[in-house]
Order: structure tokens, then sequence, then C-alpha cells
């Protein structure tokens, strides 16, 4: 599991990194929103850990960003106890609230929780009879393997993840291929139209979204 400690005291990212490398959880650190941005834009992030009031740019406005980019949950670490700032928080769409000062212990089980009930835990993805299992690293569809190779399985899981979400290539070529290469957003293109080929029935899933990209779209395969 890859969480992402977003906050601009240095000290708490430590405290918490400090426990959740206990459990064996990989951490990535952000002093601001706008970095917290760039992480999830190029890592394959499975929970946010988000402080509110930070310079640049403050958690709210730093989430609703992320949520255009991945779907990942979230939680918010801020100092603000007011009904008003948590419900802010679960309107646009955050999984847990904790206040600070907080136990860093509570916040390591409230990351298990969501992680738990978001089903960010789960190695499995499914649609109908097409199965991503990603502790085996397989693909099948109707019960048969079907072989695809390392960038056309890292797409398919990084769309199974996203289901519904309009993602840019940009966001595809930053996420699968990674900020230092140096093709272009063609080879997105080349990449989904191999993928699409190997998904047969399935092929219609990753629907085209004009002038932007691809996006997972399980509702209707026809």
């Amino acid at each position: 599991m890859k969480i992402l400690i977003c906050d601009d005291e240095a000290l708490i990212r430590n405290v918490i990194k400090e426990y959740l490398v206990l459990e064996n959880m990989e951490v990535l650190e952000a002093k601001d929103g706008i970095e917290a941005i760039d992480i999830v834009q190029s890592k394959d992030v499975d929970l946010v850990v988000m402080d509110i009031m930070m310079p640049k740019m403050d958690g709210y406005q730093a989430i609703r960003e992320i949520k255009k980019i991945k779907d990942v949950p979230f939680i918010v670490l801020s100092a603000r106890t007011e009904e008003f700032d948590k419900l802010a928080g679960f309107d646009i769409g955050i999984d847990d609230y904790v206040t600070k000062p907080f136990s860093p212990k509570e916040l390591v089980a409230r990351i298990k929780a969501v992680l738990k009930r978001t089903n960010k835990e789960e190695n499995i993805y499914q649609y109908n009879t097409l199965i991503l299992d990603d502790l085996a690293h397989e693909v099948s569809i109707d019960g048969k393997n079907i072989d695809l190779t390392p960038k056309e399985y890292d797409l398919l899981k990084y769309f199974m993840k996203n289901q519904n979400i309009a993602l840019s290539r940009e966001a595809i070529l930053a996420s699968i291929w990674g900020y230092d290469f140096y093709g272009d957003e063609r080879t997105v293109d080349t990449h989904i139209k191999t993928l699409r080929n190997s998904l047969g029935k399935y092929r219609n899933y990753i629907k085209t979204v004009r002038g932007m990209g691809y996006k997972f779209d399980a509702k209707d395969k026809d």
C-alpha cells in the first residue's frame, strides 16, 4: 500500500510515516497541495492523508484537483474542529476526518479501515467475466487467461482502479510511463488500440473521451 501524507509540518509527516512503515506500508510525502497533485499524477497512490491549512494551495482545493485525476480515498487531518469544516470535507467526498492533536495509532487504524471499506486492499478487480488478479499478475476473460504486455497490464489495472473517471492522455502517460518518458501522446493511443484488441468482447469497456483521453466504463460493453 502506498500512502501519501500531505502536511506542511515535517514533524507530523515523520511521526505518521514511522507508524505506517511499521505496518509495512510505503509512504510518500508532500509539503503542500501542489506537490501532492504532482505525486498523484506520477505514482499509484492508494490513500491520501491531507492537511487542510497549507501554503500555496489548501487541502480542500488539492482534494478537488486530485479527484479529477484519480479515484483515491482521503483522510483529512486538520486543527479545525468545527462541524462546518467537517461537513465541507464530506461534501467533497472525503472518507474520514481526524482532528489535531491526534493519536498516530488511531490514525493508522482509520487508514486501515478506509482502505478496507474502499476495497483498496483488494487485489482482484472484476467486471462481469473480465478479472484482473494483481497478486497472480493475471488477466482472464470467461475463465481463460489472456496475454498482455507489461504496459497493457498496467494500463488495464489503472483503468479498472479508476472506473468512470475521464483520464487525459497526459495523466495516463505520467501514471504508466512516468514524467521522464520522452515519447508523445500517440504512445497512449497505440497501446490502447492493442489493449482493446486483447480484451475482445470487452474492448468497448475502454471508451474514448473526445478531445481528452479515455475512461473505463463497464456499464455497457456494446
